[in-house]
């Protein structure tokens, strides 16, 4: 068996604006505060003498190899993502950024915000727009019933509420 595994498909390119602004805040971190740090001290390490042996100097750029990738990574995210500001003009209906209250056949209600895949969050209720749930949900109405096939069970929601910010 082979070690190639395909590449992944990038996400969908939206944004809200509060996931857009906490990369943002990510990148500027990464780029402004921890990599100068970790710089200075590779530098430090540096100054001492034998590198083979200098775990710090080791560690020290090991940890730059990760900030520059993930601001490489967070640099080529943000240039293309589009940020969605406005609501769709048709708030009856689900779309991205909305708040959906679903209700499934046990009775029990769960209540998820689609979001783009950068700023998915299981704890705060936020679901990706690529997560099949969520494209299951996309442009159905209230009252509207759909069904996904989740490890050979099917499971059956419907919309109890729709809401957006």
């Amino acid at each position: 068996m082979s070690r190639y595994r395909p590449p992944t498909r990038p996400g969908s390119k939206y944004i809200t604006p509060a996931g857009h602004a906490r990369l943002r805040a990510e990148l500027d971190q990464l780029w402004r505060v921890e990599r100068p740090q970790v710089t200075a001290a590779v530098s430090a390490a540096a100054a001492q003498g034998d590198r083979s042996e200098n775990a710090e100097y080791t560690y020290g750029k090991k940890r730059l190899r990760e900030i520059d990738s993930r601001v490489r990574f967070l640099r080529s995210r943000l240039d293309g993502m589009t940020v969605v500001e406005q609501p769709p003009t048709d708030r009856r209906r689900v779309f991205f950024g909305a708040w959906v209250e679903v209700e499934d056949d046990d009775g029990n209600v769960a209540r998820h915000r689609i979001v783009g895949p950068d700023e998915f969050d299981r704890e705060a209720g936020f679901i990706s727009m690529d997560a099949p749930l969520a494209k299951a949900l996309m442009g159905k109405a209230l009252d509207a019933q759909v069904a996904l096939l989740i490890a050979g069970v099917e499971k059956r929601y419907t919309i109890v509420g729709i809401e957006y910010e």
